[in-house]
């Protein structure tokens, strides 16, 4: 019986176990630029000894921030800046994707530069407020992309993922999920198209499928993962018909695993049934991401693997306490308990207007 601690092939890379650092925003890009620091460097490296770490949301342009401190991979002082990162990792023997994370209508444009405004599929502003650095601001009404705006997106998306392989990852996360911009295409609620990109499953799910497709080509599939959240109601989503949510997901999960990429990441919802549905049907490695809420994912999340619900499993809240997570899990502890105040965009719902985050790797 397979445990979490075996190795595994993912994308032609072997992984020493099957515990996967989820990805977390953290907001340390400090100042100009967006660039990774010296204090991610650590904070990753001490992280290693996962099988996979993936990294907090990397928008892949400058319209793609969404918070504030956010690193970008669209420059090549980021390009430069994350090879301090990638390097420290794989001196400490650690597996690294980049999360490529566009967010969509979520933002300000007081987080943006050059009178930059949020886009989204559809001109829809989310309930709720971001943090800023003046302080909690609510959410504006995004412009809606045209057709000549989700080409230039896509291409965006492209070359992110191209300067992640030059600055050293072994692949990237594409996020698919919690309410960004790629979700909000999936969401009826937030893609109110009527053309090729919208209406019904098939167009809602055209601008995940592409973007997926064109970076596959761009840096080959075996380096590209894809992360989905069904149901998820973070960031304002709503998909509340069972039937529609089931029929989105399965068409895109159906389609993306023609692409034969690395993995997909699925954070979970509260339907258990889904769950085995798109895991029965994906080709390559299944990362799940299980629905715990409102705790955070613990030690009793390794049976998924040895049950056959998963491949690998992702830790959020547990790997910022415990950075030696892996070592804790296989000693069956002790664990320090997380500090929900020092973490955002975890491993379940999280939060919208989040506190000041701490420096404390």
């Amino acid at each position: 019986m397979t445990n979490a601690f075996a190795p595994i092939e993912v994308g032609g890379r072997s992984l020493s176990n099957r515990i996967v650092m989820a990805p977390m925003t953290r907001s340390r890009a400090y100042g100009p630029g967006a660039t990774a620091t010296d204090l991610m460097a650590a904070y990753y490296s001490q992280r290693a000894g996962a099988g996979l770490i993936v990294t907090e949301g990397i928008q892949p342009s400058a319209v793609g921030q969404g918070y504030p401190d956010t690193p970008g991979l669209h420059s090549a002082e980021q390009v430069a800046a994350w090879r301090k990162v990638t390097d420290a990792v794989h001196a400490g023997g650690g597996v690294i994707f980049a999360q490529l994370m566009h967010t969509g209508r979520i933002g300000h444009p007081s987080l943006l530069p050059d009178g930059l405004h949020p886009v989204a599929p559809s001109p829809v502003a989310a309930k709720g407020r971001v943090f800023t650095h003046q302080g909690p601001m609510d959410f504006v009404t995004p412009h809606e992309l045209d057709a000549d705006g989700i080409t230039r997106t896509i291409a965006d998306f492209t070359d992110a993922a191209r300067n992640a392989i030059t600055a050293g990852f072994d692949g990237v996360e594409i996020h698919g999920a919690n309410g960004y911009l790629i979700h909000q295409f999936l969401s009826p609620g937030t893609n109110r198209r009527t053309d090729g990109w919208g209406g019904d499953v098939t167009g809602r799910i055209r601008f995940g499928l592409e973007t997926a497709a064109a970076v596959a080509e761009a840096i080959g599939a075996h380096r590209t993962g894809f992360r989905i959240s069904p149901a998820n109601p973070y960031n304002d989503i709503a998909e509340t018909d069972p039937a529609d949510v089931a029929d989105t997901y399965t068409a895109l999960v159906d389609r993306l695993g023609e692409l034969d990429l690395a993995y997909l990441h699925m954070v979970e919802g509260a339907d258990r049934s889904l769950t085995t549905r798109l895991r029965k049907n994906w080709p390559t490695a299944f990362v799940l991401n299980p629905f715990t809420y409102p705790e955070p994912t613990g030690p009793d999340a390794l049976a998924l693997v040895q049950e056959d619900t998963a491949d690998l499993v992702a830790f959020g809240a547990l790997f910022l306490a415990n950075p030696d997570l892996p070592a804790r899990l296989a000693a069956d502890g002790p664990y320090n308990t997380p500090d929900p105040a020092t973490f955002y965009g975890g491993d379940h719902h999280g939060y919208t207007d989040y506190p000041r985050l701490k420096d404390t790797p």
